[in-house]
């Protein structure tokens, strides 16, 4: 798997970092270094924790119907207790321990400047792999590479302080404690949100749904929810169908939740339930010649479309809008063109004078569950009165 091979080498270059340092601090006593190599170990667990994540991710079972992913939060929430006692710990040392005598040498800074610069390297390349796969996990942990650069940038200038009479190494042990407490405020709130199944961002959930009432076949989408697994979504939504067989539902059902996945990264599982429609309008496409009519003999040609909803019980007006038909000059394929768009104009009936059964336009009604009707009048009027269209006709 890509995003684990990445997982892997972002492991191997915090366990480099940790070493280094860890080696640093040890010989140079200097507290700067101490909170950076701290630093480092967040992030070299934060590791571990997505890595574990991934792999626990896909073991499901009739206990764990929905996969153990938590266990990435719950790894978090825990890693966050340790940060913040440890980034108090440090602080304290910082303000009140008495000061010791730390040594600079000069293969110091050539490690630390090499500590600086894997870091940025490393974080362009995971950044560009992030980006090209929609990982949220990749990115944030390649930005989080640049902050390192910038808090062992401030541990070269608490070491060369102390080597150049100017001890400013507590200070910029302080300056890091702030990034740690960042570090360790990210993991507790994200943990948190899972762990509450904290519902997914409103901008998500719009495009989600966006992406479903664009189906042909959807009429209307009564509810929508999801939640954060880790960094799985899980996504629940009530819809209504104009479908008029199971084959065409589950054919529905498939289209929408390959698009939806193909808009949206990281759905793990998408719900939907059948609900009855609720819509108390029914919605007629007709083509006319003028805005006022007559009804035209062509469809793919027809100058403009008028839309009519009326209450599906005593067919009283609702609202009518006149449109323009956006095909009409196209040279190949209007008609078909022209169906589609009517069927993304959500109408459930479409009148004609020209014959269309056998062609593009009837094939597209068809599987859009659109009835389609023949008629020979040219007024409006009488062509809503006429009875009503059998299902699925064309």
């Amino acid at each position: 798997m890509k995003l684990e091979r990445w997982g892997w080498y972002s492991l191997l270059v915090n366990i480099l970092l940790a070493c280094l340092h860890g080696l640093i601090a040890w010989m140079s006593g200097s507290l700067a270094v101490f909170a950076e190599l701290v630093h480092n170990l967040i992030d070299l667990l934060g590791a571990v924790a997505v890595l574990v994540g991934i792999r626990l991710a896909a073991r499901k079972s009739r206990a764990f119907p929905y996969g153990l992913y938590k266990i990435e939060s719950l790894v978090a929430l825990g890693l966050a207790g340790l940060v913040l006692l440890t980034a108090y710990e440090i602080a304290r040392d910082a303000l009140f321990a008495p000061p010791g005598d730390v040594q600079a040498q000069p293969w110091m800074f050539v490690l630390l400047i090499l500590t600086t610069a894997v870091p940025l390297v490393f974080s362009r390349f995971e950044l560009r792999a992030g980006l090209a796969a929609q990982s949220p996990a990749l990115v944030a942990d390649a930005r989080e590479y640049r902050v390192h650069a910038f808090t062992t940038g401030l541990a070269i200038i608490g070491l060369a302080s102390q080597w150049l009479g100017m001890p400013l190494d507590r200070i910029a042990a302080g300056l890091i404690v702030v990034a740690v407490l960042k570090t360790a405020w990210d993991l507790l709130a994200d943990a948190m949100r899972v762990l509450l199944d904290a519902s997914i961002e409103a901008d998500t959930l719009a495009a989600i749904r966006e992406v479903i009432e664009a189906d042909p076949m959807v009429t209307q989408v009564n509810w929508l929810t999801g939640r954060n697994a880790g960094r799985y979504r899980f996504v629940e939504t009530g819809l209504c169908l104009r479908a008029t067989s199971r084959e065409k539902v589950e054919n529905a059902l498939q289209r929408i939740e390959g698009a939806v996945r193909e808009t949206v990264p990281r759905i793990e599982r998408l719900v939907a339930q059948l609900e009855p429609a609720t819509s108390t309008e029914i919605r007629f496409a007709l083509p006319v010649v003028g805005v006022d009519g007559p009804l035209s003999e062509h469809f793919g040609e027809a100058p403009y479309f008028v839309i009519l909803a009326l209450h599906r019980d005593d067919h009283s007006l609702v609202e009518r809008r006149v449109i323009t038909n956006p095909y009409r000059t196209l040279e190949r394929g209007k008609g078909i063109r022209v169906a589609e768009w009517l069927v993304s104009q959500k109408v459930d009936v479409v009148m004609s004078r020209e014959i269309l059964h056998g062609r593009g336009p009837a094939y597209v009604f068809r599987d859009a569950g659109v009835d389609l009707k023949v008629i020979e009048t040219d007024d409006i009027d009488a062509a809503i009165s006429l009875p009503s269209t059998n299902p699925g006709e064309g």
